[in-house]
């Protein structure tokens, strides 16, 4: 039994998983301190207030609609300073991929670009 279990958590999917879980936490920290503490504050440049103490009262419910405009506006801060401190760099580093393939026109398949006939279906093709 604790054999089944020694396996289990030996496989390499597990262990990347538990490495992926970790280092995911302490990015959301690194990200989540560059909104709070970088992000959000030059907001005030542009004027925008701090919208905690916005509500309104429904019968005896207290809708505090304000609390949900920030957090709206740190999903956006969050979500641009991921796209712009990691995606682009990573697309920038990874540069355009050279097209060397094209999908034949019968079978859709990959062929490579100066193909005349495709390998797997046979089909001529036209290059346009």
């Amino acid at each position: 039994m604790l054999r089944g279990f020694r396996d289990f958590v030996m496989r390499g999917n597990v262990i990347d998983l538990a490495v992926a879980v970790v280092l995911a936490g302490a990015f959301g920290a690194v990200i989540t301190s560059f909104v709070g503490d970088v992000l959000t504050p030059l907001l005030g440049i542009f004027g925008l207030p701090n919208f905690d103490e916005l509500t309104f009262t429904v019968g005896d419910a207290v809708v505090r609609y304000g609390l949900f405009l920030n957090a709206l506006i740190g999903f956006v801060l969050v979500a641009a300073a991921i796209y712009f401190v990691v995606v682009r760099p990573i697309e920038r580093a990874k540069g355009e991929a050279a097209v060397t393939t094209k999908p034949c026109t019968e079978c859709t398949s990959d062929i490579p670009l100066a193909a005349k006939r495709c390998p797997f279906c046979t089909q001529p093709q036209f290059n346009a």
